[in-house]
């Protein structure tokens, strides 16, 4: 281990699903954190955790909430559609700021060419890190497991054109494991880029069935064209790069883009890959 507990670390987005994960394991190892949110009221009560508000495109705000750190995950900022600016804006004040390493959590295939178009912000941003010259280790995560049974309409079908394609869908347990793994031993995961992924890659078929087993609930899959899909997408009343996005979800699973399998987690965290099933097994999702 290259970390001690006086090692200054800062986590954005604690009061979400993988920030707050991550924020809840450094606090278990005794470790003290600055946990950056837009609401301090929000954040979670964790020993030796400090919230502060420092919003990503407020530079001033995150500046002083980073001056001292010396490392800070930086989870992405929430969808829309000055995304990567604020994601620049933060990783200016933090470059300003004197931070030692920057863990971005990035996207499985991150590039500029990426089906997927926010895979496509998400690059974008780990270029700006590059260039700021920041110390830097980029967790690009595949798709969720915890959100599959999000894609599920309420007639327990899964709808998108995503054809015979598979993701390697991740637990968000596994990333913050993974993650905090790379806080604390920040210096040995310089400079490096880890995809990480579930222990298979599943089609949205298989995906289907393990929520039938896991749920009890009847859940199908049924591919869609891509015409379809915004058809169906478009009275959602959400703008055009929130529907593209939706839509290229499925289209980068139907590419191949989301189907490769790594050993990052286990390399990471000492232990495999959680499957789909025990993920959803673990979130009880039989309860709901």
């Amino acid at each position: 281990m290259t970390h001690h507990p006086g090692t200054a670390i800062a986590v954005t987005g604690a009061t979400g699903r993988l920030g707050g994960r991550v924020a809840r394991r450094l606090a278990a190892a005794g470790h003290a954190q600055r946990l950056l949110v837009r609401d301090p009221s929000r954040a979670p009560r964790l020993p030796g955790a400090t919230a502060l508000s420092a919003a990503f495109a407020d530079r001033d705000a995150v500046r002083t909430a980073l001056r001292g750190v010396d490392r800070v995950l930086m989870v992405s900022a929430s969808e829309s559609a000055d995304r990567v600016d604020q994601h620049r804006a933060f990783v200016d004040a933090a470059a300003d700021a004197g931070v030692g390493h920057l863990v971005y959590v990035s996207f499985c295939g991150a590039a500029p060419d990426a089906t997927f178009t926010l895979a496509r912000d998400h690059f974008a941003t780990e270029e700006h890190i590059r260039a700021s010259g920041l110390p830097h280790t980029f967790l690009r995560d595949n798709l969720y497991a915890d959100f599959m049974p999000m894609l599920v309409g309420e007639d327990g079908v899964i709808r998108g054109p995503a054809g015979d394609g598979r993701a390697a869908v991740v637990g968000q347990d596994d990333i913050a494991d993974a993650a905090t793994a790379v806080l604390l031993d920040a210096p040995d995961h310089v400079g490096a880029t880890y995809e990480l992924t579930g222990p298979d890659a599943l089609t949205l078929t298989e995906v289907a069935e393990v929520l039938t087993r896991v749920t009890g609930r009847a859940v199908t899959y049924r591919a869609e064209t891509v015409d379809e899909a915004y058809r169906s997408r478009a009275s959602h009343g959400v703008p055009d790069w929130q529907v593209d996005a939706w839509v290229s979800t499925y289209t980068a699973i139907a590419a191949g883009e989301l189907a490769g399998v790594t050993g990052d987690v286990a390399r990471l965290t000492g232990h495999p890959a959680t499957p789909l099933a025990e993920v959803l097994t673990k979130a009880d999702f039989s309860q709901h």
